[in-house]
């Protein structure tokens, strides 16, 4: 158990960061456009796709309809699949730890491609010197 005067600071820094920032005031899921949508003591709601956060990434929607909200406003928790989301992290853009991140990154930066190259830039006045041999030809 952590000494009295640790827990005194540990309480005094969460009371800061609320003051800080916004916390989550209610939570929801909404079927019709797929995302978790959070609103924040600021007013603001934010939403994400439930495949783009760790631990709901093969959430079902009736997994998803049941959401709580931590008593600080900073969690939010999933009963249905025992999974947690921390408010201050996902508004940084962070849906998971580091390395799932990184793992889910690589997954994305994976997918295949069509195959068409990008347009040439434009305005240069010359042809590259791909186009200057068809062009001879």
């Amino acid at each position: 158990m952590a000494p009295p005067d640790e827990f005194d600071q540990a309480v005094a820094r969460a009371e800061q960061r609320r003051q800080q920032g916004p916390t989550a005031i209610a939570a929801r899921y909404d079927r019709r456009i797929g995302r978790v949508v959070i609103r924040l003591s600021s007013g603001l709601e934010v939403a994400f796709a439930p495949h783009d956060a760790q631990g709901l990434e093969n959430a079902k929607p009736a997994q998803l309809d049941e959401i709580e909200i931590s008593p600080s406003g900073f969690g939010i928790h999933f009963p249905k699949l025992d999974a947690d989301i921390y408010l201050p992290s996902l508004l940084e853009g962070f849906l998971g730890s580091r390395q799932w991140m990184a793992a889910h990154r690589r997954t994305a930066g994976s997918q295949p491609t069509s195959g068409a190259k990008p347009p040439a830039p434009r305005g240069t006045g010359r042809l590259s010197e791909n186009r200057r041999k068809a062009a001879v030809r």
